[in-house]
């Protein structure tokens, strides 16, 4: 097996490139993580500006990876359950270190050729931006000590949208790509529906759903980097789907 540890991420494809992987195997160890241990005082100031600023954060748990490499096999990693507010601290630094963001956009294709995500509402905390139902790895997406990531995006996706996976043909690979320390992994979700019709489904979702974090859906039909306020994370993958992918 070849290692390609990400202490600098050498040895991986450039950032901000979609390429595919092998598989997944994110183990979560107990006990803390050693950022959250080291700057623990840093992260209790922000947390009361990010609080004072947006009240209706809430300080749950995610999973942060410690180590990441990129082998034959796919992404191997070990990571921690970190409070949210470590996660806020972390992102905000300008040379992130001493750990490796990983989460999950199951790309939601329609039968039309577009792609359909969200735009998340003014009180999360990534308000107005437009990115594919998602959301960080949490303690009910761990099973026997490791990251279920295929069942992270079917949560994250009916919880916010009202669309099942399940219906939906799947990918046949895992892809992933990186950025300042943030590594996406993506799937392919292909439904036998039109954009309209998707995005039908997911305005009449919003009405009677528990948590009110989106404020609509849009279909995506181009790379066109500025049609949305997409989060950076949405770049390469828009990129990599109406070019790259496409064209293959």
């Amino acid at each position: 097996m070849t290692l390609y540890f990400s202490e600098d991420f050498a040895g991986w494809p450039p950032e901000q490139t979609v390429f595919p992987i092998a598989g997944l195997d994110l183990r979560v160890l107990a006990g803390d993580h050693p950022f959250y241990v080291a700057e623990r005082e840093a992260i209790r100031k922000n947390w009361e500006k990010e609080t004072t600023a947006n009240p209706a954060l809430f300080d749950g748990r995610i999973v942060f990876q410690k180590r990441l490499a990129l082998t034959d096999s796919g992404l191997v990693g070990e990571g921690h359950l970190i409070p949210f507010s470590t996660f806020m601290w972390w992102r905000r630094q300008v040379n992130r270190h001493g750990g490796i963001h990983l989460f999950a956009y199951p790309v939601l294709e329609s039968s039309d050729g577009a792609l359909v995500a969200i735009r998340m509402g003014r009180h999360t905390a990534n308000p107005g931006q437009v990115y594919f139902a998602a959301g960080s790895l949490e303690p009910q997406d761990i099973s026997n000590g490791r990251c279920d990531v295929e069942g992270n995006m079917r949560r994250e996706v009916m919880e916010e949208t009202g669309l099942d996976l399940n219906e939906a043909k799947i990918g046949h690979c895992y892809y992933a790509s990186h950025a300042r320390r943030t590594v996406t992994v993506l799937r392919l979700f292909r439904f036998d529906l039109t954009a309209e019709r998707m995005i039908e489904k997911i305005h009449a979702h919003m009405l009677v759903a528990d948590d009110k974090e989106i404020a609509g859906a849009v279909a995506i039909r181009s790379a066109d980097p500025e049609a949305q306020p997409y989060n950076i994370a949405m770049l390469p993958v828009i990129d990599w789907y109406f070019g790259e992918r496409r064209g293959a």
